[in-house]
């Protein structure tokens, strides 16, 4: 089943963006655990895609984050 694909933009209101609220499907409605993929877009910008494991709807969200992640 082909997805189609979909921007949502946010900005995420913690400091950690894996504390943000998950996403549930647009078009069924169901709850979407882990996404497909994640992508730093740039210094300040993360994008995921994600894709419903029920009805095979796709789309992707970019996430604003307000400060650099570094490693120690």
């Amino acid at each position: 089943m082909s997805a189609v694909a979909e921007v949502m933009s946010t900005v995420a209101l913690r400091r950690d963006p894996r504390c943000s609220e998950l996403p549930t499907c647009p078009v069924c409605a169901d709850s979407m655990v882990a996404a497909e993929a994640s992508a730093y877009v740039s210094d300040h910008m993360i994008s995921y895609l994600w894709t419903c494991d029920n009805c095979g709807y796709g789309f992707v969200t970019k996430h604003a984050l307000k400060q650099r992640f570094t490693c120690n």
